[in-house]
């Protein structure tokens, strides 16, 4: 991997020792900017990129030894090298305190310094070809990981061809487990950040007291444990797009500090008074119910507007109809490969099951589910004995399901609670038929009439010789 180094940065007020300095570096090879003084030198760094500041210790103004500790707060990844003509060891160690990755004394031979720029751009093309690794090493996302074919999936394939391609901040509400991330992934492998940095940030898992350090920085002493600056995870996004998943979960006071950055971009880290500025997108994404998080002030109503630029709502898989079986036939091809199995499908009684059920866990449930199934399957073809039995399954989500039956006719609602009584109760012994119909109280020829009717098909379920 070849990487493009960006310009370094010249500081002296000198005019020739600028020059000077400018040609031996161009003579290089290298590409040169350059500033009259420290106050010029942090405006340039704050808007552009370098991979290094060679800097005269006296200047006009804000002298170098400042100029290098505010750069150590303001950029604490840049390295700068200083030059002195009055250089003594205790300069020298003050320089190295303050920041100073170098130090060179005036007059020095061109090879010295051009050594110590050598060194500091092999350290640039390291740090990024290991940002390259890590890159690819990541999961890769595309709309092609997003699989499904259902009217509400289609859309939302739509909507992130359209808004990858625009910098617009990214609001995704939906249950857990419905593929937020996928579409976070997908919006910023479409988009002209792609091959910038593409972090994500759980807010719930990160202990609120840590988290605005995390995603802001902090300066050296602004806590126990502070024993230096750090840069935050926004700042090493600079130019790529953030994934701020369960931000409902996020404190007022730090979404009021998110707020802000959203504004412009400006924050400020833990313990410190400097405003940074970085350009990054925001994709933000909550399983709550941010309407009832709003009434009952647990998150801001301006913040809520401010995220919810572009909004995202995934369907619950019982919302997605033969999803369900598409996505369990292609679970089921990937585990069967990774674990050295030949399952060639499901069989017909385990397909009633994935269909009847409603996963309240969604699209993460059903993976696991199967995941499960083709562990312990010994045939050629998934079994009901095979897959879980969905007992405490069933009782989760069952509220928001029958929500959506209540919208449907008498005679609509009436089959589908008499299919899945049928169905759960056939789970719970394992569908023998005899059994079952004895825990229903039916004649054993009364159920496989029922059974008929409802269209549930048992002619290929495990160890039931009586169906």
């Amino acid at each position: 991997m070849k990487v493009v180094l960006p310009p370094l940065l010249i500081v002296d007020d000198e005019k020739n020792m600028r020059a000077s300095l400018e040609t031996v570096m161009q003579d290089e090879g290298y590409d040169v900017s350059s500033a009259e003084s420290a106050e010029l030198a942090l405006e340039l760094v704050g808007q552009n990129a370098y991979f290094m500041v060679i800097t005269d210790a006296r200047l006009g103004g804000m002298s170098g030894y400042e100029f290098l500790k505010e750069m150590a707060k303001r950029h604490p990844d840049l390295p700068v090298l200083m030059i002195t003509a009055y250089a003594t060891p205790k300069l020298a160690v003050e320089a190295i305190k303050s920041g100073a990755i170098d130090y060179l004394a005036k007059p020095f031979a061109p090879e010295e310094l051009l050594h110590a720029v050598s060194r500091c751009a092999e350290r640039y093309q390291l740090i990024q070809e290991n940002q390259a690794l890590k890159n690819a090493s990541m999961p890769q996302f595309g709309l092609d990981r997003i699989i499904g074919q259902s009217e509400g999936i289609t859309q939302v394939k739509d909507l992130i061809a359209t808004v990858a391609k625009t910098h617009a901040t990214v609001l995704i509400l939906g249950e857990s487990g419905t593929g937020k991330e996928l579409i976070a992934g997908a919006i910023h492998a479409l988009s002209d950040r792609r091959d910038a940095s593409y972090t994500r940030i759980n807010c719930a898992a990160i202990p609120d007291q840590l988290l605005e350090s995390e995603l802001f920085g902090h300066e050296k002493g602004a806590f126990t444990g502070a024993i230096r600056s750090k840069s935050g995870r926004m700042q090493e996004a600079d130019g790529g797009t953030v994934f701020l998943d369960e931000i409902g979960d996020m404190s007022r006071p730090l979404q009021a500090k998110l707020l802000r950055f959203l504004e412009d971009g400006t924050f400020t880290r833990v313990g410190g008074n400097t405003e940074l500025k970085v350009d990054v997108r925001l994709i933000a994404a909550t399983n709550r119910d941010i309407v009832s998080a709003i009434r009952n002030h647990q998150f801001r109503e301006d913040l809520f507007h401010r995220l919810n630029v572009v909004q995202f709502t995934p369907p619950a898989l019982r919302e997605r109809g033969e999803d369900t079986l598409i996505l369990a036939k292609h679970f089921l091809e990937h585990f069967s490969a990774s674990m050295g199995k030949a399952i060639q499908g499901f069989s017909p009684a385990a397909t009633e099951v994935l269909q009847a059920h409603h996963w309240p866990g969604n699209v993460r449930e059903l993976r696991n589910a199967i995941e499960r199934s083709v562990i312990l399957e010994t045939t050629d073809h998934i079994q009901p004995s095979s897959l879980p039995n969905f007992k405490v399954e069933s009782q989760l989500g069952s509220s928001e399901a029958n929500e959506n039956l209540s919208q449907g006719t008498y005679q609509e609602q009436m089959h589908f609670h008499e299919r899945q009584v049928f169905l759960r109760k056939l789970s719970e012994h394992d569908f023998q038929l005899e059994s079952t119909a004895k825990a229903l109280d039916l004649p054993l020829h009364e159920l496989q009439y029922r059974l008929h009717q409802l269209r549930i098909n048992l002619s290929q379920a495990p160890d039931t010789p009586e169906s």
